[in-house]
This record gives structure tokens, C-alpha cells and sequence, in this order.
């Protein structure tokens, strides 16, 4: 099998198509966080506990495991642990980026508010370190205005609007993160099923943890299903290396 091309070997890319396309997604995802400012305020949070969620948490998977887990009665630890479970993968995606960006360290604390799936995703698909910066930067500001507007847009407008899955608002931002999901996982190439698995793993973990989610949903409080789809990640990453080890 063909070795992929480094990045060092691929042509620059335009910075207006980089722009182009940070743009894209940070103002389309931005959008999404009219359905959380109307989720959480849903769910009992007031209009400034959504938007300092938004302004300081900022990483939509977790804020809405966090409300959702509150909103359905589930314990605050609960649900506090379930939102850090989810945000702990940013922590892995810092480590590439780091690498990646090289930037200054007086800017990476800073930069570190907006390691998220999509700046990721949009600066881990450039061709050289330049234009990763520019995706990178470029989609972490459009995406945090966006965001943070349409949070506060949809949390004062949430009592006009009702109940939010009565309109499937609260299904905008998981929607986001599963596109994002499938961008990631297309192309396992063909290889034998066992090497795809391998060397793209993102598919089985996924569906190992909506299976471990469903199974627990009627028998454990709200907000502790996320704690246990969690251990979907560590499972097949085991479990790929063993029988790596014995190929």
C-alpha cells in the first residue's frame, strides 16, 4: 500500500480556499449554538449561566451533555463528569495541534480555548504549517462569535420557541459533531476488514459507544450513560493492539 503523502511533500494552498473553508464551517457550526442557548434554558439554566457555559467552556459536545444530564434530573457531579469525559478527547487533539502549529507560547494559552473538533479538523486537513495556522485561527474566531451569539440569541428566545425537541433544535449540535465524525472516518481504503479497523478506528469506537449508551440508558440516572460510552475508546484501542501484537 501507497505510504501517504507528509505534508511537506503536498503544494501550498490558496489562503483565500483556506479562509474559504474555516469560514464555512466555523459559521455553520456557530449556528448551532442558537440550539444550545434554547437546550439549556430548556433545561433550568438561566440566560447567563448559558452564555458564561458557552463563553468559557466552549466545546459544544460537552455543554450539551452537561445541560441535558441536568435538564433530565441526573446528579451535578454526573453530569459535570460526563461534560469533562467528552472534552478530555481536546487534550489529545492539543498534542497534534501543538506539534502542527508550533505557535508562540505566550499565544497558545490563548489558542488553547479554541482546540476543538473543528478547528482541528479544518487545521489537520491543510498541506503545510502556514496554512494550518490560518484554518486553524480563521475557524476558531468565526466559530466563537458565531457561537456565542447565537447562544444568547436562542436562550432569550427560548421561552417564545418552548420545548426545544418538540422542534428537533436539540438534535443541531450532535448532528455537528456526527458530520464532523463521518468527514473523519471515509476512505478506510481495501484493505482486509481487520487492517481497517485498525488503522481507522474511529468507526468501531463509535458504534461501541452509542451500543454501550443505549444499553445503559434505562437502568442508570441521566448523564451516566456518557461516563460509560467513555470506555469505548480505551476498549478498542486495547483491543487493536493485541491483535496487532499477534498479526
Amino acid at each position: 500500500m501507497t505510504a501517504s503523502p507528509t505534508p511537506a511533500s503536498l503544494p501550498a494552498k490558496p489562503r483565500a480556499a483556506v479562509v474559504r473553508d474555516a469560514l464555512g464551517v466555523g459559521i455553520a457550526v456557530g449556528l448551532s449554538g442558537f440550539a444550545f442557548g434554547v437546550t439549556s434554558a430548556g433545561a433550568g439554566m438561566s440566560t447567563a449561566q448559558t452564555c458564561v457555559l458557552s463563553l468559557l467552556v466552549f466545546t459544544g459536545a460537552s455543554q450539551f451533555a452537561l445541560v441535558t444530564a441536568i435538564g433530565a434530573g441526573g446528579a451535578p457531579f454526573a453530569a459535570a463528569a460526563g461534560a469533562l469525559f467528552l472534552g478530555a478527547r481536546n487534550a489529545f487533539y492539543g498534542l497534534r495541534l501543538a506539534h502542527l502549529l508550533d505557535l508562540p507560547p505566550k499565544v497558545r494559552p490563548l489558542a488553547a480555548q479554541w482546540v476543538i473538533d473543528e478547528t482541528s479538523a479544518v487545521a489537520l486537513a491543510q498541506p503545510d504549517r502556514a496554512s494550518a495556522r490560518l484554518g486553524f485561527t480563521v475557524t476558531g474566531v468565526s466559530l466563537y462569535l458565531g457561537w456565542n451569539v447565537t447562544t444568547l440569541v436562542g436562550a432569550l428566545g427560548a421561552s417564545a420557541l418552548g420545548d426545544p425537541s418538540a422542534w428537533g433544535i436539540d438534535a443541531a449540535g450532535p448532528a455537528a459533531f456526527l458530520a464532523l465524525l463521518a468527514s473523519m472516518t471515509r476512505g478506510t481504503g481495501s484493505s482486509g476488514s481487520w487492517r481497517r479497523v485498525r488503522d481507522r478506528p474511529e468507526p468501531v469506537t463509535a458504534a461501541v459507544a452509542a451500543v454501550l449508551a443505549l444499553l445503559c440508558l434505562p437502568v442508570v440516572p441521566a448523564g451516566v450513560p456518557v461516563l460509560v460510552a467513555a470506555l469505548a475508546a480505551p476498549a478498542v484501542l486495547i483491543v487493536t493492539r493485541r491483535r496487532g501484537d499477534n498479526s
